[in-house]
């Protein structure tokens, strides 16, 4: 009978890596670097893509480990990844369409009290 082996170092690479990148985005939205803010893509900071990008990543891997889709067939893997990464562009876009309506809105309106 084989011993069942150790996660040990498992679990400590899945902390290093979500613990890396979660340290990057904090870190991004304390400096707030002026170069990523105050420029855009698509009506949106360079410094919000970063955001959506690495949060994005982070679930992908918390998927990846805590799901344990590392050892599923890639068709399998994909069944369960595509539809979520599809679901979180749409409600980004979605967020961000009303999130820009809503500012021009408040630019443009006398009524901000409304909002």
């Amino acid at each position: 009978m084989a011993a069942h082996a150790s996660n040990t170092k498992r679990i400590w690479t899945v902390f290093v890596i979500l613990s890396a990148i979660t340290i990057v985005e904090v870190l991004l939205g304390i400096d707030k670097p002026d170069v990523l803010f105050h420029h855009d893509f698509l009506s949106l900071s360079y410094l919000n893509w970063i955001f959506i990008i690495l949060t994005l990543v982070k679930a992908y891997y918390i998927m990846w480990a805590f799901m344990h889709l590392e050892g599923e067939k890639s068709s399998f893997r994909w069944s369960i990844v595509a539809p979520m990464f599809f679901l979180i562009i749409y409600l980004v876009c979605l967020i961000l369409i009303e999130g820009d309506y809503i500012h021009d809105v408040l630019k443009t309106s006398t009524l901000r009290w409304i909002f």
